[in-house]
């Protein structure tokens, strides 16, 4: 495997590998929305990089080595020796926002035969990620899905990804294929619950409607009290724990948008009505610590040595390190050493199997690791 990187920012370029050319290579392209919107930085991108397979997804910050920058742009070209890989795209749009059957035919258009491992890149601000990853992995297979929803900054406008080209509402899927690769993953968060737990008494899908027999909007509010004037964004900072029964793992929600009309929530994922939930917080020693136990899961009982890293940390994340925001990749290192190379982004929802599982899982407010060697 041969990794070249570089950033763009300032209209300028800066590699931190040797610049060469490389044969078919998978180029990840990880920004910021209004640069990717923007016809000339994508133009000069294909000049830097003239290749066929240039996947581009829009952030809340971007990981390029012990570095997380803001509007710039990091990219890593990726050549395997041995191996290849498959890319689909299709738009939720088409599918009448139906992420099911968007998930469905994404997995289909896919080679089945020797399939390793499935890497996404997807809408992330209204895409449903759970129905999702219930379409992509509706049949048998032998494969792990992970990766991330895209970002847009703080700011939860739209979202861009694509392949050769950054649109609103498209979902990519990456195909690994070859006997030489590994894959190791892994998520975890670390933030803290706090209250009472409450019972999902009514939801829709991802919308939440009523906590104990409350409108789910009113109970939450009390709990931010001043804060609930600058929800969605508050939200980030105070996230859903939720127990579905019959479920080992808890998972994490974060609240996307809100409908003051209907007084409800819209998640990332689903919210089971007859679940619970519990209010979280944050400490900053407690995330840091989180992603260092990200990166232990995800090195665990490895056979070979990782030579990309691919990183996805969530955008509440990054709010509440804030200046100690590098700090967490800094934690991974650690772990994973220094010697390979690390991309990713801030997301909107981060996807992974929970540990020592097979099924993959929409998570928020975790950092989740993609570690590959050929």
């Amino acid at each position: 495997m041969k990794v070249i990187q570089a950033t763009y920012s300032s209209e300028s370029w800066e590699y931190s590998s040797v610049k060469e050319k490389l044969t078919n290579p998978l180029v990840l392209i990880f920004g910021d929305r209004f640069l990717l919107e923007n016809t000339t930085t994508i133009e000069k991108i294909k000049e830097e990089f003239p290749y066929e397979n240039l996947v581009f997804g829009s952030t809340a910050g971007e990981i390029l080595g012990k570095k997380i920058s803001e509007d710039s742009i990091v990219v890593t070209a990726v050549q395997f020796d041995n191996s290849s890989f498959e890319i689909k795209t299709a738009n939720i749009k088409e599918y009448d926002k139906d992420a099911i059957e968007l998930g469905k035919h994404l997995i289909s258009e896919l080679s089945q035969d020797d399939l390793k491992h499935v890497f996404i890149l997807s809408e992330g601000s209204f895409v449903n990620g759970s129905d999702l990853l219930e379409g992509l992995e509706s049949g048998e297979n032998n494969f792990c899905v992970t990766g991330g929803l895209c970002g847009d900054g703080p700011r939860f406008e739209k979202t861009l990804t694509g392949l050769n080209k950054a649109e609103e509402g498209e979902v990519v899927v990456i195909g690994f294929y070859g006997e030489n690769l590994e894959f190791s993953y892994a998520s975890y968060g670390g933030w803290i619950p706090f209250g009472p737990e409450r019972l999902v008494t009514k939801a829709e899908k991802n919308i939440l409607y009523e906590l104990d027999g409350q409108p789910a909007l009113d109970l939450y509010s009390k709990y931010l009290g001043e804060k609930a004037s600058e929800l969605p964004q508050a939200s980030l900072f105070y996230s859903l724990y939720l127990r579905e029964e019959g479920k080992e793992n808890r998972i994490v929600r974060t609240i996307l948008n809100i409908d003051r009309d209907q007084k409800s929530m819209i998640l990332a994922g689903n919210m089971v009505q007859g679940s619970r939930v519990q209010l979280m917080m944050a400490s900053t020693d407690a995330l840091l610590q989180g992603a260092s136990e990200a990166a232990q899961l995800a090195v665990k009982n490895r056979k070979k040595k990782s030579q990309l890293a691919l990183l996805v940390s969530c955008v509440g994340r990054k709010l509440v390190l804030d200046q100690r925001a590098e700090e967490e990749i800094e934690e991974v290192i650690n772990i994973i050493g220094e010697d390979l190379s690390i991309t990713g982004f801030y997301s909107y929802g981060e996807i992974a199997p929970f540990y020592g599982e097979h099924a993959s899982s929409l998570h928020n407010q975790t950092m989740t690791l993609t570690l590959i060697s050929e």
